[in-house]
């Protein structure tokens, strides 16, 4: 039963991420559709649903079964992205949507998989700030300031999120190509990356600033 709660949390966050996405494609200026994108992380956040990206952040935080639960969470987010792709897809706003995230796609899918990961590591890097500044951040102008700061400064950067690529493979209509589900993993294992390298440090540093205790 545990299980199934994840994962249907992991859906949820999947769909915000495709609206998220949706609102994207939707705008012409990337700034402002930057910003608008955040409405999924904020959603997300706030409602304590499960999007992958931010729940590695804690694997080293939680018992061993905690990998269990990101192994359900990622197929979780891919169901919510396809399946909001696939509402999109079915309304008259398709076809420029289509046609935007079609663009994107040629572009990812077109770099080398090296250049993928090391921008999904440096997207992981800005969705700590965003998710870890929403929790412990003590002021609730700062807890916000830092999800949507995060979204956009990983957005306007060209840094690579796995689960927001889902859903731009998904509108484009490739995401079940054996070339894209390979970069969607390489993405994901960059994120992985990028998104542990804040906590690790911060547990060797204090650990380090433990006083020494004789036995």
């Amino acid at each position: 039963m545990k299980r199934l709660a994840v994962f249907l949390y992991a859906i949820l966050a999947g769909v915000c991420i495709g609206l998220g996405g949706t609102v994207f494609l939707a705008c012409e200026n990337r700034v402002v559709g930057a910003f608008l994108f955040s409405v999924g992380l904020f959603t997300i956040c706030t409602n304590g649903l499960n999007l992958y990206t931010g729940r590695v952040l804690y694997l080293f935080d939680n018992k061993p079964d905690y990998l269990l639960d990101l192994l359900v969470i990622w197929p979780g987010n891919l169901l919510g992205v396809w399946l909001t792709s696939l509402a999109v897809r079915m309304t008259r706003v398709a076809p420029a949507y289509v046609e935007k995230a079609q663009a994107l796609a040629e572009a990812k899918l077109g770099d080398s998989l090296f250049s993928l990961f090391l921008l999904a590591v440096m997207c992981n890097l800005l969705i700590f700030i965003a998710v870890d500044g929403y929790k412990n951040n003590p002021h609730e102008v700062g807890k916000y300031l830092a999800l949507i700061l995060g979204v956009v400064v990983f957005i306007l950067s060209g840094f690579e999120h796995s689960i927001a690529d889902m859903f731009y493979f998904s509108m484009a209509g490739v995401i079940w190509q054996p070339q894209t589900l390979l970069a969607v993993l390489v993405i994901t294992l960059g994120n992985s990356v990028g998104g542990l390298i804040f906590p690790l440090s911060r547990r060797v540093v204090q650990k380090a600033a433990q006083p020494n205790h004789p036995a």
